[in-house]
Parts: C-alpha cells; structure tokens; sequence
C-alpha cells in the first residue's frame, strides 16, 4: 500500500501515543530522588530490595526491571501490577511511581540570520574554550559520515567527559571521533510499549546510528562542524554549520520512528548528566505537560539543573494555547519562528498570471500541462468530497492522467503521501490548497507545490473561467530578505503554561521553519535522490538552535549557572522583526509572550546581558513547595530534611526573567532580584509598560551598582483597575536600561477580582 509505504516519512508530527502492554503488568517508571548517599553498585541493590517487597521474591525483582537509574538520580522502571505500583507509592523513600507513556519528537541560513558570525569575529577567546563544552542531544541517533559531525582541527576529547562510544548495528567505535565523543542508545522502554524493532517491518539500527533523520538534524543544527557549499536538491546552497560548531557531541539515541518511551528518556537524561555534558538539548515533549515528578523530562533536567547542566527542549507543534510542554521553570522552553529565507515553488498559470507556492520542488516541468480538481477526477463509487483530498483509490486514473492535479488538505497531514497517489494514478504536477503553507515543507515524488488560501482564490477563479485551464510548476527558488522575518510558525506551542500559569512559557524563540541541517539519507530511501542534507520544520528544529547558542554562553562564561543562561538568552530577546514591528503570527495578527516567550533569541546581546535573574535549587524546592510538595518528596529530591515554610513563597516569586502573576486578587507585589555583570559603577532605571486594566510601578525605580556580582532586590507592585475575562492575561514588560544595557522581562497578569 502507497500510504504504508511513505507513512515512514512523516517526520513533523502525529505519532500516535501507545498503549502499555495487555497483560495485567505495565511498565512503570519508579522515582527516589536524589543518589547522594548511594553509589551505582549499591543503589541498584536498593533497588531489587525495594522491588522485592512487592513481587515477593528478588529473582522476581530482578526479572521485572527494565531499567536502573542509578548515575545522576536514583530510581528504576519495571513491570509491575497497578496494585504493585501503589504499593511502591506509598513506601517512604518513593517520591512518584508513574506509567511510562511515549513521547514524540516535536541549517545554511538561519544562523547568518541571528548573526551568529559577529560573536566569533570578535571574539576574544581561543577556540579551545568553545571546543571544551559537550552538548548532549537525546533524540533518534545520528549519522556519524555527515561531513557535519567532522573532527577537522579539533583537539583531543575533553578529560571531563565520563561518557561511553557503545557500539551495536553499523556503528563501531570508529564512528565515534574528536566530535562525537559519546553514543548510547536505549529501546528497552520503547520496545516494551511497541514490541520488538524487527516486529516493526521498518528500517532501524540497533545502535545509536540515525535511521530517521530527526537526531541528525538536531545535532548538527546544535553543533555541527562547518561545511560549504550544500544544499538540498541544489535548493538553498550555502555553508552548513551548527551555533557552537567546535563543541563536541554526545548522542543519546532514546526515540525510534517519532517515538520516545519515558523510561528509555529517563535513563538517557541520567547518563547524560553522569557523563559530564555542559548543555542537553531535547526536541521531544509530550501534551498535555504531566505533573513535574510524573514527567521524565522534567525529572532528568531538574537533576541536570542541580548539577549546573542547561536543558533547551522544544515548545511543542500542537498549534494551540495550553499545549507548550517542557514547561518546568527548570527547562528552557523554545517555540518556533521564521528565518528571512523562503523556498518558493511558483505556479505559472495558462494568463500568465505566477501564483507563489511553498515546497521542495527540484523537478522541472518542461511544459504547462491541463489543471484538474480532485474533485472532479473521483474514482467510480467515490464522493466528490473524498476524491477532492487526493487520498488513495480515491482518483480515477483516466482523468487525471497527464494532468496536474489541485488537491485539498484534510484533517491529516499526509501531503507527501498525496504526491506519490497523484503520480500512481497518472498525473503529472500536484497543487495542494494548503493554510500557514510557508510553515510546512515537503518533498514530493512528482512536481508539486503548496498554496495559501489567497492563491487559492485565485487559482479557483482562474479555472472556473477557461474551458481549458493549464499551469507550470516551476522549481523551488531560494528568496532571501523576506519580510516579514522573524514571524511566529502556526504550529508552534503556545502557553499559557498548563502546569504553573504564572510561569511563562515557551520562554524564547528561535529559528524553526525551513531549517536545512545533515539528514540520514536512509530516512529519505522512498524518495528519489536520497541526501544528506534535508529542510524541515518544527519546534525540533528550533530548540537546538538555542541549546547551540546555550554552548557558545557557557564557553565565555563558564561560572554561570543554567538560570544565568537562562536570563541571558531571555532579557536580551528581540520582539521586533526586519521591519522594525513587533513580531506577528503567521496569519498576521499580533503575538504575544505565550506565543514567542521573552521574544527572538538574540545570541550577539546575549554575551553580555548587563544584569542576571539567577536562581538555584533551593529557589526551585521553595517553587515545588507552592505547588503542593511534601517534605517526604523533598527529602528524597535533596537527601536533606526541607520542611516548607509558611506562609509558602509564592510561585511568582521564583527569580524568574519574565513575571508571571494568576488569579490576581487585587494589589499585589512581585519580588525579584538582578545580579550586575559589567564594569564599573553603572545605574540602571525601570521602563514599564502596563498591561491593559493594570497599574504597574517598580520600587525602588533606580538600582545603583559599583561593581560586578552585585546584587540589588526591587518589587514590581500591581494595581489592577479592572477585571480580565476568564483566564486570560494581559500583557506588559518591564525593562532595566543604564544607556547601554535593555534587560526585558515581559509580564503577564491575570486579575480575578480587583
């Protein structure tokens, strides 16, 4: 069948969640906290003791885990009965025991876009400094032959790195090298969920070798090596590289076809912390966003924080409020916009009128060709309706053959699919009517395109007048310098935060439509012309580009914590695009910080941000303590006895670069705290910008600093002067100026009564 046969391909979004299991047993997940007093060796012992209290034997105990988190956190995950897992629930030294659910996998140009050539021009630090730091990527692999993973003029691996070179399908340890200094790979969790990877039918590498492409690009985007002169197809040429392109990689293969088990993310996450990584970069999320301690994400990267390690994940491509995940204050959360670049494949129409399409098109059409609607090509016995989506054995082949077809988007995105029925049942070119188009690119088995509803328009008016209505796809054509760039991709996550509404996320944007970045050329085998470079779209692709940008920070300054990062990258954010007005979603309208965060990442202003919003672990348990945590938890989270003071500190005043206030009930005062980075005596002065229906003013209104590591503490009071609608906010800044210096925080309050 046509559709199984490409299904593969689909890399974007739509994989389906997956049951655990038919039997009585499922797998779950296990999680004690933190490891402080136990070695690996002794924990795993633990481990089976603790497991053999509820399976009644440690033989038992032993067949029925799965995995030993035992190198950054302690816990494990097995195969027990619901009433097991209560059981476990409710032992002193468990702070969550949760079902392993699947997560999913949520570049030339975009890097001259953000100017990342102007940090190294004038940098003052030796390349030695950025090659020291290691980005761990956890996605589907890589591919080690792309010339983007070259060890070209790179040093010896750094002595820091505790990681492992695991060897398995097609991968020896000649594939790991001076770049890829670490490769793991884990299915237990996976496979468990699914059943075995041969069972599958589907092409895959028992290894951390690439199969899907995903890890690949990820990787490269993150830090891949410098090539010149690549491009897909001959589209979009240029010099490939990743953000920080003398860091090493090490790769946690945890996903396999779109797919991530929670237990193979968990046991990725504590390697990579044990292995010594600067940075972790994870373009895979799940929604809606589980609570903290029942989410592997959030459990790896809060112990990845505790041990100054940066976590960027993806937002999410669910299009629609409420659904970023990754959403811990821990994790830096980045959503997905636009480069200035577009790839148009135009339509020349028979009144030689050009309609501008959006695809990967390298195939020429020598000649114009007849226009036929899905509509009116239906196969004997096939409504209209269903033959207008170009689904398969819906199109009758005599009277589509030779002819370019004009299909309709349906509710699934199967648009690469459609090319190849197109092609099978005879025609020759496909035009799909397509919303948010420049969004979403393809690549198509026969010359084809995507048009916006304007087009459309259009191209129906066009073929509704001529009796014989013909058009030419032309080859995809690279533009530069468009306008407006960045905009907000409509797939893109969008807050507010499910878990915490006074926690504003996505926190920033990044580059995320039409990235070009190295690709597995067997993930493309079904295409014609396989590469190894491919152009995708998805908050995937921008999370690397700020865990990149993450590595080139963390090599000029390397004292700063992930919460310093975090605030550099945030209070530096641009809101405006090239043309000098605020950023807009992609049908125009304006957006706002649960569509963009703090804005487009900026990595140049970012190296020297002026002030800091800093906080620590203790600043974190204070946070959980408002969310409802128990001193047991806390004690297996820290080793420590915490016990929550009261009155709580509220959720808002975590030191948090944006503010954030929730069902404000009349006056209310933020605290907050800046660290000054700079040269000097310096003051700085508060510039508000009230949110609509709020009074906002800042005490005190100047903070004066002598030196550098100063700390200074201000209060952002509010006054709400009317009610906002159910739950949503309103939207304001605050921004700290010394004439140099513009450190923003965007502010979002929701008033429930004045």
């Amino acid at each position: 069948m046509i559709l199984a046969k490409v299904l593969g391909l689909l890399l974007f979004i739509g994989f389906a969640f997956a049951d655990g299991g038919t039997t009585n047993t499922k797998h779950y997940i296990v999680y004690m906290g933190d490891l402080s007093h136990h070695d690996s060796e002794s924990a795993i012992t633990a481990n089976h003791e603790l497991l053999a209290s509820v399976t009644g034997s440690y033989d038992r105990a032993q067949e029925a885990v799965i995995y030993h988190y035992s190198r950054s956190f302690r816990g494990f995950s097995a195969l027990l009965t619901p009433e097991q897992a209560q059981q476990l629930s409710e032992s002193d030294s468990v702070i969550s025991v949760f079902e392993s659910r699947m997560q999913q996998v949520h570049t030339t140009h975009s890097w001259k876009f953000l100017r990342i050539s102007s940090i190294h021009q004038y940098s003052q630090l030796p390349k030695q400094s950025e090659s020291d730091i290691i980005v761990g990527v956890v996605d589907t692999g890589i591919w080690p032959e792309s010339k983007s993973f070259s060890e070209k003029g790179l040093g010896p691996v750094p002595k820091k790195f505790k990681g492992k070179c695991v060897t398995g399908d097609n991968f020896t340890l000649a594939n790991c090298n001076r770049k890829i200094i670490g490769a793991r790979f884990y299915s237990k969790g996976f496979e468990e969920a699914e059943g075995p990877l041969e069972s599958l039918g589907r092409l895959y590498f028992r290894s951390a070798r690439d199969s899907d492409g995903h890890g690949t690009h990820t990787a490269s985007t993150a830090a891949g090596s410098v090539v010149t002169n690549v491009s897909l197809f001959g589209i979009a040429r240029g010099t490939a590289r990743g953000g920080a392109s003398s860091a090493r990689l090490a790769v946690y293969k945890a996903c396999w076809f779109g797919s991530c088990a929670d237990a193979d993310m968990l046991s990725a996450l504590d390697d990579a912390v044990g292995d010594g990584v600067d940075i972790i970069s994870m373009s895979i999320g799940s929604t809606p966003q589980p609570v903290y301690f029942e989410d592997a994400n959030s459990i790896g990267a809060f112990h990845a924080f505790q041990k100054g390690i940066l976590v960027s994940a993806s937002a999410g491509n669910s299009f629609d409020p409420y659904t970023a995940s990754n959403v811990a204050p821990w994790i830096l959360t980045v959503a997905a916009s636009s480069i200035d670049r577009e790839l148009n494949s135009n339509i020349y129409l028979g009144n030689s009128k050009v309609l501008k399409g959006f695809g990967i098109n390298p195939l020429k059409m020598e000649m114009s060709h007849e226009l036929i609607a899905g509509s009116a090509a239906a196969a004997p016995g096939v409504p209209k309706e269903n033959a207008s989506f170009c689904q398969e054995n819906t199109l009758n082949p005599s009277l589509v053959k030779g002819k370019i077809v004009v299909c309709t988007k349906d509710t699934v995105d199967h648009t690469s699919v459609k090319s190849f029925i197109v092609g099978e049942a005879g025609g020759v070119g496909m035009i799909e009517a397509y919303p948010n188009a420049r969004d979403f690119y393809h690549q198509f088995a026969i010359p084809a395109t995507l048009i916006e509803p304007q087009e459309e328009k259009e191209l129906q008016a066009y073929m509704a007048t001529e009796k014989h209505p013909v058009a030419k796809i032309l080859p995809t054509i690279t533009v530069l310098k468009a306008k407006p760039a960045p905009y907000m991709a409509v797939f893109s996550s969008k807050g507010p935060n499910y878990r915490s509404p006074e926690i504003i996320k996505p926190d920033i944007t990044a580059p995320g439509v039409r990235i070009f970045a190295a690709w597995s050329p067997v993930a493309t085998e079904d295409i014609p012309d396989s590469e190894n470079y491919n152009i995708i779209s998805g908050t995937s692709m921008a999370c690397p580009h700020v865990s990149g940008i993450a590595a080139i920070l963390k090599s000029y300054h390397p004292s700063w914590s992930p919460a310093a990062i975090m605030s550099a990258l945030m209070t530096t954010a641009t809101v405006t695009d090239n043309t000098g007005l605020p950023i807009v979603n992609s049908d125009g309208a304006k957006s706002t910080p649960f569509d963009y965060g703090s804005g487009h990442v900026n990595p140049f202003a970012a190296l020297d941000p002026g002030l800091i919003y800093d906080f620590d672990t203790s600043d974190v348990i204070k946070f959980l303590c408002s969310h409802g945590a128990s001193s047991r938890q806390l004690k297996n989270l820290t080793r420590k006895l915490v016990i929550c003071k009261n009155p709580l500190t509220p959720s808002y005043n975590l030191n948090y670069p944006s503010i954030g206030v929730f069902q404000m009930k009349g006056r209310l005062s933020v605290s907050r705290t800046v660290t000054y980075y700079g040269k000097g005596p310096t003051s700085y002065s508060a510039d508000v910008v009230n949110p609509e229906g709020v009074k906002v003013m800042v005490t005190p209104p100047t903070l004066k600093f002598t030196k550098a590591g100063e700390k200074k503490s201000f209060k952002v009071n509010f006054t709400p002067l009317k009610k906002t609608k159910g739950e949503s906010f309103v939207f304001g800044s605050l921004t700290w100026s010394n004439g140099i210096h513009k450190v923003r925080s965007p502010i979002g309050v929701n008033v429930l009564s004045l």
